[in-house]
């Protein structure tokens, strides 16, 4: 068998790099390979970095009032950290725990948009960017793991933002039950904001500072605490 010319195989070699770059999707394929390789290699580096520094926020995810009454010992501890309460008790409860503990209230911001875990993360992302938060505390209870915590490491994390779970012990019997089936679907739409977040920020219009709240006006018109708050 005779060897291929040299002209057959320049023309080969010259040719290959032309069927590529002549396929819109192998270029589309290629940078999107490209540009989510830059991402992740830059995010972790920002993730290593934050895990190193202190502690930028306190967040925590409404569900139990035993989470506001931890909280406040923290804010006494450390007065200029802010403070990022989503979904809650009512206002005038979380008024009164901290003012029952003496702890400041000049950095605690309630927010009241949320509707379940995924919005704790989905309306607080922006917010949290906006404070510059590298690294977050991250407050709730052990009846709310491993959801909650993989879901802030992912939504959290795809943004520079470090996680340290706090974990509340929690009284009595908890009215809220983790299922595998829940965990999935709210771990795989978490994956997939995680991308979509990069370029969309919704913003919460219901974000007040606790300072704003006016207890007298809630006095009037009534209002219902948690027992295990012990406030009224």
């Amino acid at each position: 068998m005779k060897p291929k010319s040299k002209r057959h195989r320049t023309s080969y070699h010259q040719a290959w790099p032309y069927k590529l770059w002549d396929h819109p999707l192998k270029i589309g394929l290629w940078s999107l390979g490209l540009l989510l390789g830059s991402w992740l290699l830059i995010n972790t580096i920002a993730l290593r970095s934050a895990a190193l520094g202190p502690v930028n926020a306190f967040f925590v995810l409404g569900g139990s009032i035993r989470r506001e009454i931890y909280v406040t010992e923290l804010a006494k501890q450390h007065p200029e950290t802010p403070i990022l309460i989503s979904q809650g008790s009512q206002d005038p409860c979380i008024w009164l725990i901290f003012q029952r503990s003496e702890a400041p209230i000049r950095q605690v911001w309630l927010e009241k948009c949320a509707d379940s875990t995924f919005d704790n993360f989905y309306f607080n992302i922006p917010l949290l960017r906006q404070w510059q938060v590298h690294k977050v505390k991250l407050i709730t209870s052990e009846t709310h793991l491993p959801r909650a915590k993989w879901m802030a490491q992912i939504l959290l994390g795809a943004h520079g933002i470090w996680v340290e779970p706090d974990i509340v012990k929690e009284e009595g019997v908890p009215g809220n039950r983790e299922s595998w089936l829940k965990t999935s679907l709210d771990v795989a739409r978490s994956i997939v904001w995680a991308i979509v977040s990069q370029v969309h920020t919704p913003k919460c219009a219901d974000v007040i500072p606790l300072s704003d709240v006016n207890i007298q006006e809630w006095q009037q018109q009534g209002f219902k605490c948690e027992y295990q708050g012990k406030v009224q």
